[in-house]
C-alpha cells in the first residue's frame, strides 16, 4: 500500500506530485523549499533560515506518514552557487546531530521559485 502526504503547495497540483510518499517502511520526501503560500521565498537571502524551514517541512511530512526525525537515513542539500554552504550544513547539523544520516550536499544551477537558495530532500525508514 502506498500512502501520500500533500502539504497543499501550489506546485503539487501544477506538477502532479506529493510532498512525501510512504511505501512499506520507506518514506521519500520531495525537494522541499522554504516558500510562502504564494510561492515566494521565505527568509530572503538567509540560507540558514531557509534550510531550517525546509527541513522542518520535510520532517512534518515524515511525521504525517508515521515516521520521525530519528528515522531519517538519507538527506540531500541542494544549494545555489552563491549560497553559504557552511550555514546550510550548520542547520543540517542542528536538526540531525545524533541521527547522522547519509548526506549529499551539492550546488545546482538554481530553483524555480525566485529567491530560493536551498531545497532539501530526505528519505526515512520506519518500523511497520
Amino acid at each position: 500500500m502506498v500512502e501520500r502526504h500533500r502539504d497543499g503547495s501550489a506546485f503539487e497540483a501544477t506538477a502532479a506530485y506529493c510532498r512525501a510518499v510512504r511505501s512499506g517502511q520507506a518514506i521519500a520526501v520531495s525537494g522541499t523549499a522554504a516558500t510562502a503560500p504564494d510561492g515566494s521565498a521565505l527568509h530572503p537571502g538567509d540560507i540558514y533560515g531557509q534550510t531550517r524551514e525546509a527541513f522542518a517541512r520535510a520532517i512534518d511530512a515524515v511525521r504525517a506518514l508515521g515516521g520521525d526525525v530519528g528515522d531519517t537515513v538519507r538527506t540531500r542539500l541542494l544549494l545555489v552557487p552563491e549560497s553559504d554552504w557552511r550555514e546550510a550544513v550548520r542547520a543540517h547539523r542542528e536538526v540531525f546531530e545524533g541521527v547522522d544520516p547519509a548526506n549529499t550536499t551539492v550546488f545546482v544551477a538554481g530553483f524555480i521559485p525566485d529567491g530560493v537558495l536551498v531545497e532539501v530532500e530526505l528519505d526515512a525508514w520506519v518500523e511497520e
